[in-house]
């Protein structure tokens, strides 16, 4: 057997090479990702040949990639049958840094593309499976039409330094290769990755056993005896390259049998087809609420597979670790969870984008232009949202089901002003006027009262603390429809928003009269009491004067109000703030001290009233101040201000009692030294 010819690697190859195998790639497994797509390369060069009609050698045999692991030599050997190489191109592509051979003949398919046309064309690209759910980008593609055979689209490799990323994990490499076309026979390429390397033909019995393709044969560190176990090998081929378009063999077992859903057409992929590789990409146990499947050619060529779960999650919380979709380039895993394709109220979406051609940086692990992402995610994004309006004008139901699943995540859409208006239509909310049922903001506008400009809103805990609201009594009285926020971040979405179609967002509890006036009653109104004459007015102030000295710095302020019409008292929001927004604000800044605010009285009400002629008889009636507080705190209590429960509880149970007593003493007096006034007369 002959010793090859040393020879040096072209450039400063020692340097190239220490920086390709210490800094370029984050993980050492890259490196298997790079040699299988340098296969996958191989075996498309040599299908597209084969599509042309050409003759190739060994003909009969199969388009596959094999890996082999010999565990006492320490070896690693990945062989192809694909297009091989002579040993110029040996010299060539592995003698020289960032020389590519697929970039190479991407290049001469275009130049000959160009001769035959007369003029610069690229290969026509394969036919691409379209969404379920509307019209494609690619309007031009039969939805129907099985991909073609390989035209030099799919191939992967462009930079030329994918194969020295072996050197990460390899103490010297070996490579023999048999050109597919030509009468050169084998030769053996060997290298240690400093600095030279050596290539001599393969001959008699050393020639025998290789057939067309090329095989590596990587002589494994010691750190690195990882990467011989057959478990840490399928484990790094299902991550990267487990959807490859050529079966891969790991110690003759069948590697990547899932075949890459997005690229097949829609009409030959079934619904278990669908789950079932939902499942092996998510993990979960559950069929997919619905999956939207489609190509796109803008802003580049790219298909997507796009599931909606079935799961509620939490976006706060659920998805911090994982939310995106995953980003391939033909078919090469390029990032896990990739949260740049989907804006965040899209994060509940799992799923893969294949993108044909992405400005990759050189170790591919990431994008050079965030722009065109943005691009492509903003495709995604009106894709999603075409599926969800044609969902929610179709199918009320499943709708309704996905919104109890992921509305939370609509609501943020309030941000993404190209799309925001579209996301606002997808919004459902329980109101006033639909009997437990959600609506829509459409919906809505189509009930308003004439004349009506507002979208008017209420942020409560449950719909039973809602209808007894006391700011929902004059739009009751008025019919005027109420939305009803049950989420903390429904009022969040809202003020956001800011407006729908030219109507503003309003809470309530921010409502002034002159804006209900115009509005006719169409409910049976309050009876309106009795007028106060003058002393009663008087005493009325005065009554307030007392009142404000007993609850202190608990209020801002105490003014008599229209607002509360069926109840004695409301607390005023503070500041244009509502009460719900102040408590979320708090609850943000985990401050437990409420802002003092005003409290509104209804002097109508018959509590104000009866406290009034208590006052006027005895202004120094000790029931007074009890009631008062005890008023206070049922005010705090049913706006979710109330921070003293043990206090207020045992205040109320002890007025309770002398109040109960009351009734019970045929003199009508408590027991003890202090009289209460019988307001009975």
């Amino acid at each position: 057997m002959t010793e090859g010819k040393k020879r040096k690697f072209k450039a400063e190859t020692e340097k190239v090479l220490n920086i390709l195998t210490h800094s370029l790639y984050a993980d050492r497994e890259i490196f298997l990702r790079e040699l299988l797509s340098n296969a996958s390369d191989a075996l498309d060069k040599l299908r597209f040949l084969q599509s042309r009609g050409e003759t190739v050698r060994d003909a009969g045999e199969p388009l596959e990639i094999r890996i082999s692991v010999d565990k006492i030599a320490g070896v690693l050997q990945i062989k192809d049958s694909g297009v091989g190489m002579t040993a110029a191109e040996l010299a060539d592509n592995l003698g020289t840094i960032a020389k590519s051979g697929s970039e190479d003949f991407v290049r001469d398919l275009e130049s000959a593309a160009a001769e035959k046309t007369g003029g610069t064309q690229t290969p026509a690209d394969p036919p691409r499976a379209t969404e379920d759910a509307g019209a494609t980008e690619n309007t031009d593609a039969d939805p129907d039409t099985p991909q073609a055979p390989s035209d030099g689209a799919q191939i992967i490799g462009r930079f030329g330094i994918g194969f020295y990323s072996v050197f990460m994990v390899a103490e010297s490499v070996e490579v023999v290769s048999v050109p597919a076309q030509g009468g050169e026979g084998p030769h053996l390429w060997n290298s240690d990755g400093r600095g030279g390397y050596s290539i001599r033909a393969l001959e008699g019995e050393d020639a025998a056993p290789y057939k067309r393709g090329t095989v590596i044969r990587a002589k494994i560190k010691a750190e690195d005896k990882e990467f011989l176990e057959k478990y840490r090998l399928e484990s790094v081929i299902r991550k990267h390259s487990n959807f490859l378009p050529f079966p891969i063999f790991l110690e003759d077992s069948p590697v990547n049998t899932t075949p890459a859903l997005w690229r097949e057409p829609k009409f030959s992929v079934s619904k278990d087809q669908y789950a079932d590789f939902y499942k092996q990409l998510t993990f979960d146990t559950i069929d997919p609420l619905d999956v939207i499947h489609f190509s796109a050619d803008a802003p580049i060529q790219f298909n997507a597979l796009v599931f909606i779960p079935a799961v509620e999650q939490d976006p706060f919380t659920g998805l911090r670790e994982r939310r995106g979709l995953d980003l391939y380039a033909r078919r090469v895993l390029i990032k896990r969870s990739d949260s740049g394709l989907v804006p965040d109220y899209l994060a509940f979406l799992r799923g893969v984008v294949d993108a044909e051609d992405l400005p990759l940086n050189i170790s591919r692990e990431s994008l050079q232009e965030n722009a065109l992402l943005r691009a492509v995610s903003g495709t995604i994004t009106r894709r999603v949202l075409d599926y969800l309006e044609k969902t929610a004008a179709s199918d009320k139901e499943k709708y309704e089901k996905f919104w109890a699943l992921h509305g939370k995540y609509l609501r943020f859409a309030c941000n993404d002003y190209a799309n925001r208006e579209r996301a606002a239509a997808l919004l459902r909310f329980a109101s006033s006027a639909s009997a437990g049922a959600l609506t829509g903001l459409d919906e809505y506008l189509g009930r308003m009262k004439e004349g009506q400009k507002e979208i008017w809103h209420l942020a409560a805990p449950s719909p039973q603390a809602a209808e007894v609201n006391p700011y929902m009594e004059r739009f009751r009285r008025k019919g005027i429809e109420v939305l009803y926020l049950f989420d903390a971040v429904d009022e969040f979405a809202l003020g956001g928003l800011g407006e729908y179609k030219g109507h503003p967002f309003k809470s309530v509890e921010l409502a002034d009269g002159k804006t209900l006036e115009a509005v006719p009653d169409v409910g049976e109104a309050t009876p309106p009491a009795e007028a106060l004459n003058e002393d009663e007015k008087s005493g009325l102030d005065k009554l307030i004067g007392l009142m404000r000295s007993v609850l202190g710095a608990g209020v801002r302020d105490i003014r008599l109000s229209d607002r509360p019409t069926g109840s004695p008292a409301v607390l005023a929001a503070p500041e244009g703030m509502t009460s719900s927004m102040d408590k979320l604000m708090r609850a943000m800044q985990k401050s437990e001290e409420t802002t003092p605010r005003v409290l509104e009285l209804n002097p109508d009400h018959p509590l104000i009233r009866s406290l009034l002629r208590i006052y006027l008889k005895n202004p120094d009636d000790p029931l007074i101040p009890e009631a008062v507080l005890n008023l206070f705190d049922n005010v705090r209590l049913r706006d979710g201000a109330l921070n003293d429960p043990e206090i207020a509880a045992d205040r109320g149970l002890k007025f309770l009692e002398k109040a109960v007593s009351l009734y019970s003493d045929p003199h009508g007096r408590c027991y003890g030294a202090s009289p209460y006034s019988d307001p009975r007369g």
